[in-house]
């Protein structure tokens, strides 16, 4: 099992991804509200940094979100695909970054 972490920043598009894992067999996920630390430090005022991220960064935009899942390492790229189909390509800018971390226990999710 895998612990799939994806940092979504087009917020715009998280409840087609969602209903696209449902149908993917993706069944469970926990969203968290998230800042990336250049988005933090572009909206902080003043200073030589902060004004070259706030260049750079939409600082209007609104936050991210986290979404973690415990998937079956055999889900990655079903998961992986659902995320290039909704998202797109995550090469490119303010779509997302994905990764995940191997899960040795688990308890307390339905199978």
């Amino acid at each position: 099992m895998k612990l799939m972490i994806f940092v979504l920043n087009k917020l715009d598009v998280m409840n087609f991804l969602l209903e696209d894992f449902m149908k993917a067999g993706i069944k469970g996920a926990t969203i968290i509200n998230s800042t990336g630390m250049a988005m933090t430090l572009a909206k902080l005022e003043g200073g030589f940094f902060s004004n070259s991220l706030r260049a750079i960064f939409d600082v209007d935009r609104e936050d991210n979100r986290t979404i973690l899942a415990v998937i079956k390492d055999d889900q990655l790229e079903v998961a992986r695909q659902v995320i290039i189909d909704v998202v797109g390509d995550l090469s490119k800018p303010n779509t997302g970054v994905l990764f995940t971390v191997p899960i040795d226990f688990v308890e307390g999710i339905r199978q």
